[in-house]
């Protein structure tokens, strides 16, 4: 078992890791740990891993860590396993993974595994590949331009105070897309795989990581005043069922605006115009247990791309 870990996580988070790691070895588990140094460096590392014939690459981080370990392992038979240390842990949410130490090494011990479909987005920056979701507009505008030590002092707060801070000086200009084909147009944007979005905050009741496609979330209202009413009715868990916002599913999104920042998976990921659609190859996530990945969502249907 390889072990990528982002020290960018902290202490607090690496005391966490460290925790882990006790009962994994006082259960006599080989264990080799290795750290991210730079950005994309748990991709590479996990590739190295994956080609050496490793079967399970654990990767300690928040879910843009997970992203780059899962891009570094598509392709290969390599199972990923997580350690869930970011701020949001979404993914994590969405599979229903364990958090408490103990549990978290049974977890890994165990090796039940689920499948889940990665999205890619093609831009001028090459290929990316996100595990849970892709958003372009304000919510990417927050992620562009959060600083690293407000994240890591506030935690999901500091999403908060940046939010408050670019709904004065985002221009929030309209994003032309194409679902399947069928033009559209938004405010902002959410390519989602889970029904998860920033924690364990309800965006698309139903969507499953695990079936091919996306749910798309269309922000039809701009401007400051529609930004801070969309953040305060995230917590709330009525995200989808606010004016102006419609859930479409697709299997292929097209953001055809130019300049558009762009996020996945809560990183930065450049801007449009981006092409977004499945991975050729599912990944397998160790769950654990036999209960872990469940959705506890509603089955709920949402219009696909045609119905716009």
């Amino acid at each position: 078992m390889v072990i990528i870990f982002n020290p960018v996580a902290g202490r607090r988070r690496a005391a966490l890791l460290w925790r882990v790691l006790d009962v994994m070895s006082q259960s006599g588990v080989r264990l080799d740990i290795v750290e991210t140094q730079r950005a994309g460096h748990g991709g590479e590392m996990a590739r190295e891993a994956a080609r050496a014939g490793v079967n399970l690459v654990v990767a300690a981080g928040g879910d843009g860590t997970i992203a780059e370990v899962a891009a570094g392992l598509a392709g290969s038979p390599c199972r990923l396993g997580i350690i869930p240390l970011g701020t949001a842990n979404v993914l994590a949410h969405e599979l229903a993974l364990p958090f408490a130490p103990r549990e978290v090494a049974a977890a890994l011990a165990f090796g039940r595994t689920r499948t889940v479909w990665p999205g890619i987005a093609e831009s001028a920056l090459g290929p990316r590949l996100f595990v849970q979701m892709l958003g372009a507009g304000f919510d990417a505008q927050v992620v562009h331009h959060l600083p690293p030590g407000l994240k890591r002092a506030l935690g999901r707060g500091a999403y908060v105070a940046q939010s408050m801070r670019e709904a004065g000086r985002y221009g929030f200009p309209p994003i032309r897309l194409r679902l399947d084909g069928v033009a559209c147009e938004a405010g902002s944007v959410i390519v989602t795989k889970g029904h998860f979005y920033a924690g364990r905050y309800v965006l698309a009741p139903g969507a499953d990581p695990g079936e091919r496609g996306f749910t798309v979330a269309l922000f039809g209202r701009t401007g400051p005043l529609a930004a801070l009413a969309y953040g305060a009715a995230l917590p709330l868990n009525r995200l989808a069922i606010m004016p102006g916002v419609r859930l479409v599913r697709a299997a292929v999104v097209e953001i055809l605006s130019a300049d558009i920042p762009a996020q996945a998976d809560g990183d930065p990921a450049g801007v449009g115009p981006i092409a977004i659609h499945d991975a050729t190859q599912p990944l397998s996530i160790v769950v654990g247990s036999l209960v872990a990945g469940t959705s506890a969502a509603p089955a709920r249907r949402w219009p696909v791309a045609g119905g716009l």
